[in-house]
């Protein structure tokens, strides 16, 4: 080893022939993986440390290089043959990732290709392996668990969407239970189950790298029409898979490729801090453990801390114990569920392998309040989650998702919610680059005036007395005979550490970006089903709705009566129901003068408007039986996504709702969130048949 360092200061007054004989002479170190690099550019940053940590690998192999001195001594090594074989390279550390630029015998995991599109992953045991890309994931033997949920042999697929937008997914082998058997039982009780699935080569080729407690993992390829719909407008292809420039052309690069996925690094994927995790442990026991009632988990902190990852996380955590998971969006900006602008109360039973965009839902109750953010509004914000709130039956935990404003009126608003929903636990996210928030226990609750309650004084077991602004919640008749206590919560505080991307400038951009992916997994719902191809949104027959049968109202702005048709058409709509009886009206449109708090069904696009059979054209995936109790349409201020607008094929001329002669210096023709970027800009045109309508007979 001490030759190999003196080699590194004579490396000038050596020829190439000479050098090449050196670096054949000490197999153990490989400095680097390509063979023809020089030195020199070894000697940088990088290469320093890639050097420092193989000389530290050696050293625990039994190498002393700082002494200069060798386990053997030097006349035994210089006996040594030419040919003799190598020493096996030192095994990488467990924080090392191979793909990193760790050795090892086998790549960690081993892949093989089994088929057009399927790959065979054989993962030992606590190793994963890290992608982008979407697949179906099969567990044939063994245990691995995905994003906190755990998949078993003999359990359905499951369908895994890890994008560029958020922290890439694993799949991690875990420890499972096994009797006490030797290693040929093992080989053979595998070798039984995988005979249905796999043919002789690949089992053979499992049998040869099979270890103890490993598991075996199909993946294959996926393919849906939502995403399917999601890529097909342009600039959205890269949110699952980046195309990059690889030196490693193998076998193992051709077969994820076949599946429609990449490998990524181990530091690409989801790191939860020990804070997290010990919170995420307390909370599955209590939710499986609870004896006086189901636990009612509240999560709470600033913008981009990681609260919809670790609610995402939880839920699958949770589903691995008990079946169902109930779930309360709070959040108007970054809906879980549903389109955003929306609160809903869901309850969830499948596992959350995704981003939004990827698992949109029809919740159990839901009101659409028509806008990402409730300022300027925040008493209809209030009432509305109340109204929400009174639908959930305590028969499962239930975890609620609240926004990232945490200043001002948004901490006193939280203190609202607290005293509203009396969660048990209150999960507190805070980071080092995330504003500062005050710690919410129960003493601060309880001292601390509300934007809409006031502080009361303690009474016995650190309860809050049933206020005024609570008693108009619905609860169930065994709980409206007993004295209502709302008592103090657990505070679990958790430091958050994700390499977000996001800064004040870009994030705002960002955030609009992710809602328009969830109106388009929204919109992808339209779409038939795979291997059938994408039907333009143009091309779909819509809904016949007439003036007199729903009521219209604007939530965001108010709009003169002769105006309304105009704000409505080609605006995203939301299909609510009020009690109120709209029929009997001759004629239409029939316009609310107050904003209604009511069921929201879905949603749709109010494609077209035809003036001389009064008659609302609406594009909506809400099947029929539930159309027929719509009898409002709510619009507010989430529009259709621009590239929808933008994107319509199969047009000649003039692209229908898309002008570049618009004149930004009229009063409202602008807004202060979101700057224009281009000359191109989208406008409601007036004109009642414009080309995008298709009549319908």
């Amino acid at each position: 080893m001490a030759d190999s360092l003196l080699l590194l200061q004579t490396k000038r007054g050596l020829g190439r022939s000479t050098w090449k004989r050196a670096r054949k002479a000490r197999p153990q170190l490989i400095l680097s993986r390509r063979p023809r690099r020089r030195l020199g550019t070894l000697l940088r940053w990088c290469g320093r440390r890639r050097l420092r940590r193989r000389l530290l690998q050696a050293q625990a192999a039994g190498a002393n290089w700082q002494g200069g001195s060798c386990p053997e001594s030097r006349a035994a090594a210089a006996g040594r043959p030419k040919t003799a074989t190598p020493s096996p390279p030192p095994s990488p550390t467990p924080d090392e990732d191979p793909a990193e630029g760790g050795s090892a015998t086998l790549p960690i995991p081993p892949l093989r290709p089994a088929g057009p599109g399927r790959a065979l992953l054989l993962l030992p045991l606590e190793q994963g392996f890290t992608f982008s890309g979407m697949c179906r994931v099969t567990c044939l033997y063994g245990q691995v668990q995905v994003f906190g949920f755990t998949i078993s042999q003999g359990q359905p697929s499951q369908d895994v969407f890890s994008t560029y937008t958020h922290s890439r997914l694993t799949v991690n082998a875990v420890h499972y239970s096994m009797p006490e058997k030797s290693k040929k039982e093992m080989k053979r009780e595998a070798r039984t189950l995988l005979k249905p699935h796999l043919n002789q080569d690949d089992r053979c080729w499992l049998m040869k790298n099979f270890s103890p407690l490993c598991s075996i993992v199909m993946l294959e390829n996926l393919k849906t029409s939502t995403v399917n719909f999601i890529i097909s407008h342009p600039g959205l292809s890269y949110i699952f898979v980046q195309e990059s420039r690889t030196f490693q052309i193998n076998s193992e690069y051709f077969a994820l490729r076949s599946v429609g996925i990449k490998k990524e690094k181990k530091k690409n994927g989801l790191r939860l801090t020990e804070s997290a995790l010990s919170a995420l442990e307390e909370l599955v026991n209590v939710s499986c453990e609870e004896v006086d009632g189901c636990p009612v988990i509240l999560v709470c902190g600033s913008q981009d801390v990681g609260k919809s990852t670790f609610n995402r996380y939880l839920i699958n955590q949770l589903l691995n114990s008990i079946s169902c998971v109930d779930y309360l969006e709070c959040d108007l900006g970054q809906t879980e569920f549903t389109p955003p602008g929306c609160i809903s109360l869901l309850n969830i039973t499948e596992p959350i392998l995704g981003p939004p965009f990827t698992h949109q839902r029809t919740p159990q109750k839901m009101v659409y309040y028509g806008k990402a953010a409730c300022k300027n509004n925040y008493e209809n914000y209030i009432d509305i989650i109340k109204y929400v709130f009174s639908s959930y039956k305590r028969e499962s935990p239930l975890i609620v998702n609240t926004m990232g404003w945490v200043t001002d009126k948004g901490l006193l608003l939280l203190i609202d919610l607290i005293r509203l929903l009396s969660p048990s636990h209150v999960v507190q996210f805070s980071s080092s680059r995330s504003k500062y928030m005050p710690n919410l226990t129960p003493d601060y609750v309880d001292d601390m005036d509300g934007l809409y309650t006031k502080s009361k004084s303690k009474v016995r077991n650190r309860g809050f007395q049933l206020t005024e602004f609570a008693e108009s919640l619905e609860f169930a008749d065994e709980d409206k005979e007993s004295p209502l206590m709302f008592t103090g919560h657990k505070l679990m505080c958790v430091q958050s550490d994700f390499a977000f991307r996001k800064t004040p400038r870009n994030r705002e951009s960002h955030n609009r970006i992710l809602r328009d992916l969830a109106v388009l997994g929204y919109l992808g719902q339209l779409q038939p089903p795979v291997p059938k191809p994408l039907c333009p949104l143009h091309g779909l027959t819509p809904y016949q709705v007439p003036f007199n049968a729903v009521a219209l109202r604007i939530l965001h702005a108010d709009v003169a009566p002769t105006h309304i048709l105009y704000a409505v058409n080609a605006s995203w709509v939301g299909l609510c129901k009020i009690l109120d009886d709209v029929r009997g009206y001759a004629d239409g449109p029939i316009l609310l003068a107050q904003t209604p708090i009511c069921d929201c069904l879905g949603f749709g696009i109010c494609r077209g408007i035809d003036m001389e059979k009064r008659l609302y054209h609406i594009l909506t995936p809400v099947p029929p039986e539930e159309l027929r109790n719509v009898n409002c349409l709510l619009v507010g201020a989430i529009s259709v996504p621009q590239c929808v607008l933008k994107g319509q094929r199969g047009l000649e001329g003039t692209i229908p709702y898309v002008t570049t002669d618009y004149n930004l210096k009229l009063p409202g023709a602008s807004e202060k969130i979101g700057a224009r970027e281009t000359e191109v800009t989208y406008q409601e045109r007036p004109h009642p048949k414009p080309k995008f309508y298709r009549k319908v007979n």
